[in-house]
């Protein structure tokens, strides 16, 4: 379905921020990957980490839940067999996943989004599990991937970071179960280290021990380590609420979004210092950040590796400040869903954007009296691309149709009942 976003000038009231999928889809997998019965409590509902309750269900977890919480007893290091195995549109479950697939004779992981999640690249985690001693059939690094394992070795293993950071984060997870001590080094650079460092504390949090180099570029990995059954709390979501707050900052507003931890260790809570950069006012206090937007904006310049799933947000916000602002070190944005710099970039430029990209940057020249719109817009299959765009429509002049706008469910089911809450003039429509 598509949705019209139609400009509305203000917006006004307080939301609950939706629980964390990164969070939920590793606290799933470590639940999964321990003897015993564990807890999580708070867990999101998303396209993304139901793909994960589905996938561990399928090697053997048992998943009990309510309307607060998900009971799981885990399947350990011993997964079950299981023909094939449905990721959805999830990169990030895809790769952890393909980990822990090296502990099963033969999976097949199949492709049910040519369009998006068929086209990512994961070559460079097929290339390190080979060396590890597990056969893999694939389309040149693409799905459909198939796996034959069983009996992966660790040792010296080596994993390039360049491309995404969930390749490490697979390897973190399944090392720890192997028979031999591990040694990770991480070649090139690696994209996105702060999603690593919530790896490492959802893996400390269930047991497992992993002496990392300050830097991330080497780990050292004790083997024969086993998981332990353990009761977990999932934090509200930065990502997602980037989008919110980015909206709230370009109109006059007063919102207010609970649940967002001050001392949180997701990257995207960058994006409250970003905004208060921009000359937003905002305050951010015991897990609540106050809004009371006024629409007047400065332009920004900000190292986008450090929040990769709020840079877009922040692009859009920057879209109607004063002055040109520059976001670098997004060169990892190509490899999402789709070409977050290309295709989003595009997209803005029809609804009257000033944008223009370098390989790794976004340099946005602002119009603070905002951009024409009366367009229709492809969102890619992009969540994360819906979110952004619909922030730029609120403010454009007339309104903005966002093509196949329930991808958003990706991440982030509720985005439009929350804005709708809000007061934002946002409308489903049939394609």
């Amino acid at each position: 379905m598509d949705v019209i976003v139609t400009p509305t000038p203000r917006l006004e009231g307080e939301l609950q921020a939706l629980s964390s999928k990164n969070y939920t889809t590793r606290y799933l997998l470590v639940a999964a990957l321990a003897e015993g019965t564990s807890t999580i409590y708070y867990p999101a509902h998303s396209e993304d980490s139901d793909a994960m309750r589905r996938c561990i269900r399928d090697l053997g977890a048992i998943v009990d839940e309510d309307e607060e919480k998900i009971v799981i007893t885990g399947f350990g290091r011993h997964p079950k067999p299981v023909d094939q195995l449905d990721v959805g549109n999830a990169g990030a479950v895809l790769r952890f996943l393909m980990a822990i697939a090296a502990l099963c004779p033969d999976v097949t992981f199949i492709n049910r989004y040519p369009d998006s999640l068929g086209k990512r690249p994961h070559s460079d985690l097929i290339e390190t599990l080979t060396a590890m001693g597990v056969s893999i059939d694939h389309n040149d690094g693409k799905l459909p991937i198939r796996m034959k394992g069983g009996a992966p070795k660790g040792g010296k293993i080596q994993v390039s970071g360049n491309i995404s950071s969930q390749f490490l984060s697979a390897l973190l997870f399944l090392t720890p179960l192997l028979e031999e001590d591990s040694e990770i080094e991480v070649l090139h650079d690696l994209k996105s280290k702060v999603v690593v460092g919530q790896t490492l504390e959802v893996l400390e949090q269930a047991g497992i021990v992993i002496h990392a180099d300050e830097d991330y570029m080497r780990f050292r990995v004790p083997g024969g380590q086993s998981y332990a059954a353990k009761t977990y709390s999932v934090q509200g979501d930065y990502p997602g609420s980037a989008a919110i707050l980015a909206a709230a900052a370009v109109t006059e507003s007063d919102v207010i979004v609970h649940r967002l931890e001050v001392k949180s260790k997701q990257g995207e809570r960058a994006v409250v210092d970003v905004l208060k950069m921009m000359e937003v006012p905002l305050t951010h206090e015991k897990g609540i950040v106050h809004v009371k937007g006024n629409g007047k904006l400065k332009a920004v310049e900000f190292d986008g590796d450090h929040a990769t799933d709020a840079v877009l947000a922040m692009v859009a916000a920057a879209v109607f400040a004063e002055g040109t602002s520059r976001f670098y070190n997004v060169e990892n944005l190509r490899y999402k869903e789709c070409d977050r710099i290309t295709d989003y970039l595009n997209e803005l430029r029809k609804a009257g954007a000033n944008v223009e990209e370098l390989q790794a940057e976004i340099i946005v020249h602002g119009r603070p009296e905002g951009v024409e719109g009366g367009v229709e817009i492809n969102a890619h299959y992009d969540h994360r691309v819906i979110m952004a765009l619909t922030i730029v429509g609120l403010r454009a002049k007339q309104p903005i149709r966002i093509r196949d706008a329930h991808h958003v469910a990706k991440s982030y089911p509720i985005y439009f009942d929350h804005l709708k809450a809000l007061g934002a003039n946002v409308e489903w429509v049939e394609d």
